[in-house]
């Protein structure tokens, strides 16, 4: 019999963190926006701003790149799901990325080509992406938005490949996950790739075990507060290398020349043994409420058959569930929220696959596996701006009504805490302090310019 499982992308065990130390630099709210776009997006994923005030959105969810003027109105639509552009935009959501000067790049992953976007927001070429397998890490998002050092090299987190084992019977066994990943550096014009540095990501804890109907059922044990490494390509072409045990930024030049920056300073919230039973109870019943969303359809289609389950209330670590359909000879990718619904059901959700939906239990590890101190951030924190900034969100200490993000600058140290409210997200960033944010008003989502400097 067929079955969907979720698999669960989870964390690693956790380490103590260093004594608290107070953050001197202020927390000051995002100012009010210059712009604000005329027409509501499905989604902004990434935003690509070019020199004559004209950018480029990502809208994942309509599977789209529209051409914004400077006033954020839409005049032109350079790639899409539909017949009105050559250029169709694919089944999966895609990646924008800048390339050289204006020029822009669209990753395709189901074709595993790259679009090449002229600064008039035409295609001007198509280039075949790097290895196959990296093809889902060009896209941004959790795993890093990649860029391209002063040498043309781009930088991306590679695929981290597990060990999958198999029991004596010749059965799948348990999966062994790594709790690193390699970024690398890859030659367009030559390919060729070189490993720049490791970095440290949430562990995978995984047990696969036999149903009595002959299918595989995966578990999975959750840490929701990995302690993980960040990272992001800095406007210079520089590896900005985020440190989550130290709090620190480690700087990769193009030749590999590295610079550790002081401690950035952090209001370390420690966790009490009351409060770790607390974090894990509040991450368990979030988790169930999405899961039951899900089992009832909720949000599946749009978001190309992938839910994000948040850790708690208080701004933890993500959890990525992936539903696959599992069977004795194999697992079948899920479905696109734009294919064809089986059965004769519909894509929203509401057919009969739907009910079939299996959930394992949610195990969390022992609230006493908690580190002592709340992680900083969480995995897919890091950004950087125009400006040879990083801007990374941070695990609230305290009840709050957004989020903040400490910005530190080129030598490492921090230089501003600047708080995005809670229906907002940083979607890219423009010269001289410009910063976009998608801004999320009921159903509307729009995007917004803001000025900070």
């Amino acid at each position: 019999m067929k079955s969907l499982i979720p698999l669960l992308l989870v964390a690693a065990p956790l380490a103590a963190q260093a004594p608290a130390r107070a953050a001197a630099t202020p927390v000051r709210p995002l100012p009010a926006p210059t712009a604000t776009s005329t027409d509501s997006l499905g989604s902004i994923a990434a935003v690509r701003q070019l020199s004559n005030g004209n950018v480029l959105v990502n809208d994942q969810v309509r599977r789209r790149v529209v051409l914004m003027d400077s006033t954020l109105k839409v005049i032109g639509v350079v790639a899409d799901s539909t017949s009105s552009t050559a250029n169709a935009y694919g089944v999966r959501p895609g990646g924008l990325l800048a390339y050289h000067g204006d020029s822009t790049l669209f990753i395709d992953p189901a074709s595993l080509s790259m679009l090449v976007i002229d600064g008039t927001g035409k295609v001007a070429r198509v280039m075949a992406a790097p290895r196959p397998n990296d093809v889902q890490f060009l896209i941004g998002g959790p795993f890093g938005n990649p860029g391209f050092d002063s040498r043309g090299r781009l930088i991306y987190r590679a695929f981290p490949r597990p060990n999958f084992t198999r029991n004596a019977d010749g059965t799948p066994g348990t999966p062994e996950f790594p709790d690193s990943a390699a970024l690398v550096r890859f030659d367009l014009g030559t390919r060729t790739l070189d490993t720049a540095a490791f970095f440290r990501i949430p562990k995978q804890n995984m047990t696969v075990t036999r149903d009595e109907n002959g299918g595989f059922r995966v578990m999975s044990t959750i840490n929701p507060l990995p302690v993980t490494d960040d990272w992001a390509v800095m406007s210079d072409g520089t590896i900005a290398l985020v440190r989550g045990r130290e709090y620190r930024v480690e700087f990769i030049g193009a030749d590999g020349a590295r610079t550790v920056a002081d401690k950035i300073p952090f209001e370390w919230q420690r966790l009490s043994d009351e409060d770790k039973v607390a974090f894990i109870d509040s991450t368990r019943a979030a988790m169930e409420r999405r899961r039951t969303q899900f089992a009832n359809g909720g949000g599946a289609a749009a978001n190309g058959g992938n839910v994000t389950i948040g850790a708690g209330g208080d701004g933890g670590g993500g959890v990525q569930v992936m539903t696959m359909r599992v069977r004795g000879d194999g697992a079948e990718p899920p479905r696109r929220g734009g294919d064809r619904p089986r059965n004769g059901g519909s894509a929203s959700g509401g057919n009969r696959d739907s009910a079939q939906i299996q959930f394992p239990p949610i195990n969390f590890i022992a609230p006493s596996e908690l580190p002592d101190y709340k992680p900083a951030f969480s995995v897919g924190s890091v950004r950087s701006d125009m400006d040879d900034r990083v801007w990374i969100r941070t695990i609230p200490t305290k009840p709050t009504t957004g989020v903040t993000y400490d910005v530190v600058d080129r030598s490492g140290k921090l230089v501003d805490r600047v708080q995005v409210p809670a229906n907002a997200t940083i979607a890219g960033f423009g010269k001289g302090g410009i910063v976009y944010v998608g801004v999320r008003d009921g159903r509307e989502i729009r995007l917004q310019r803001v000025k900070i400097n």
